[in-house]
């Protein structure tokens, strides 16, 4: 396995500062936001796509530092009702991907509204009431099916070889059964980005989820939380407080070891390699009480302790 971070992790620091630290914290790679809900201050993707030059310094930026391009990351919502901005955000990332030889972007699935008459988007987290069900009718058939075939079209044109798509909350695909779902639908392009933090405030097991996934696991994103468990006693996991109050909230992510500690993230790396998955395992730092470096120093330190490197030469003796 191979060790980076998601460039928003310092996304307070200017480009190159940021790649300064990668190189010296010793990490391989990084991934890079460029849309949607980030501000992407280190990536300037209308300009990026359209600039020939601009494409060179920023590969070079990253070269001249024995790093990788992780991938590209456009976490936003692209099958937003009223925000089209976030759609094409998606498309451009993927044409920029192709432009600059990156195989692999990083995605959300996308949640559209609830009806043709919605105007903002829909979870579905229960079966019941009634209407659920014509709900999720409407947002399969008519919106993410269409769309990700699309997108996926877009994909092979441009030389993407891989959309990982992060099993998040308040999206269509958000577990490993809507991932699997979709998958079938619309081909092997497709994939999943595990990001173990939003499987635990879900009531998910990260560990199961990782072998479930076997040849569908694209991506890692390699992000704790904390689950408070007397505030999760009364109000339970789905919370909607404030993100910047942890003490009020029954979950919060976290620094990597703060909410799991190193035994866990030891068996989750083994798991993955159980589940064949080889590739990068991408810090994000979302911790709102711990500095962000300091945050990024201790989730590298912890994960270089614990991740597989070398690939495994084990052969039993002929006896």
């Amino acid at each position: 396995m191979r060790l980076g971070f998601v460039s928003d992790s310092l996304g307070g620091l200017p480009f190159e500062a940021m790649l300064d630290h990668a190189q010296r914290l010793g990490v391989s790679g990084v991934e890079v936001n460029t849309c949607g809900w980030s501000t992407a201050p280190h990536f300037n993707l209308p300009m990026i796509l359209r600039d020939r030059i601009a494409q060179k310094s920023f590969l070079d930026a990253f070269a001249k530092r024995g790093l990788e391009v992780i991938s590209l990351n456009a976490n936003g919502n692209p099958l937003h009702p009223t925000d089209p901005a976030q759609e094409r955000g998606l498309e451009d990332t993927i044409r920029v991907a192709g432009e600059l030889g990156i195989k692999t972007v990083c995605a959300m699935s996308g949640l559209p509204a609830g009806s043709a008459t919605d105007t903002m988007p829909n979870w579905v987290v229960s079966s019941w009431p009634p209407e659920t069900q014509a709900i999720l009718r409407y947002q399969w058939e008519e919106k993410l099916l269409p769309f990700w075939t699309r997108i996926v079209a877009l994909a092979e044109s441009h030389g993407v070889e891989r959309i990982a798509l992060e099993l998040h909350g308040n999206q269509c695909v958000y577990n490993v059964p809507s991932l699997l779902k979709l998958r079938q639908a619309v081909g092997p392009v497709v994939g999943a980005n595990l990001d173990p933090s939003h499987l635990f405030w879900m009531g998910a097991d990260p560990l199961v989820a990782a072998e479930a996934l076997g040849d569908a696991l694209y991506h890692v994103h390699a992000k704790d939380t904390f689950l408070n468990g007397p505030k999760q006693a009364v109000t339970s996991l789905l919370e909607n407080g404030g993100l910047m109050d942890i003490p009020a909230r029954s979950w919060s992510y976290i620094t990597l070891g703060f909410g799991h500690g190193e035994e866990w993230w030891r068996q989750f790396c083994y798991r993955l390699k159980m589940a064949g998955y080889d590739g990068w395992l991408s810090i994000e730092h979302e911790d709102v009480l711990l500095n962000s470096l300091e945050g990024l120093e201790k989730s590298i330190a912890l994960l270089r302790g614990v991740m597989p490197v070398a690939p495994s030469d084990y052969k039993p003796q002929a006896i």
